[in-house]
């Protein structure tokens, strides 16, 4: 269930992507257990704040705390606890889905059968033997789901999850979102179908040119 203690502190952070400063002071606290969508159009940092939290890419100034862990002294220590679903795969092709999923959850220190878990829940279990070069691109991104999911993340980032999912897919992404809050699993989504991910976050913050604007605001508060 949500909670009060804060898994994510962000204060005054700068960051940048491919060298460009992108972030410009941003500060944001998410509590355990919360679902919160990042808003705002294309180019205000979402995908790059996202990255920043996964450990993916260094704090330029300011204070970051991401599951305990200071982002501006050490971002790998972070990265086994966290699942980032991008808009790349990452996956092998010439592997088949259970062994692209097994694989990852083997690499975080997660069982196999964590990963066979994983991929029936977002309906790939009738998939596993198959490459994943074969796959659509929407089974492509179901299997990047299940892959975060099989890491048993205690922060599950996600950008623009439901691009490119068929019926089957929102319908298990959906699944995943409104049983977070019950879990304890915190989600920080970013995500341009406010009307998709309205009913299943429980807070909303708006980003516009790097920056937090103050009219995010709680789910029906």
């Amino acid at each position: 269930m949500t909670d009060a203690t804060p898994l994510l502190e962000l204060r005054g952070v700068r960051a940048a992507y491919d060298r460009i400063d992108v972030l410009f002071g941003v500060d944001l606290v998410v509590g355990q257990g919360s679902v919160v969508a990042l808003l705002g159009p294309n180019g205000a940092g979402k995908t790059t704040l996202l990255r920043l939290c996964a450990g993916l890419l260094p704090l330029r100034s300011g204070e970051a705390e991401v599951l305990g862990v200071d982002l501006g002294r050490d971002r790998r220590s972070v990265r086994r606890r966290v699942g980032l679903v991008g808009h790349e795969t990452s996956c092998y092709d010439d592997l088949t889905v259970r062994e692209n999923a097994r694989f990852a959850a083997r690499a975080a220190g997660r069982t196999e059968d964590a990963a066979d878990r994983a991929l029936e829940r977002v309906g790939l279990g009738g998939l596993t033997d198959v490459a994943h070069g074969r796959l659509s691109q929407g089974q492509r991104r179901r299997l990047s789901l299940a892959i975060a999911l099989a890491r048993d993340p205690a922060l599950l980032l996600l950008d623009e999850p439901h691009a490119g999912l068929d019926d089957e897919g929102r319908a298990a992404l959906d699944g995943v979102l409104a049983d977070a809050p019950a879990a304890g699993l915190t989600v920080l989504l970013a995500s341009h179908e406010v009307d998709r991910t309205r009913p299943l976050v429980t807070r909303e913050v708006r980003l516009v040119a790097g920056r937090v604007v103050p009219d995010g605001s709680a789910v029906g508060q």
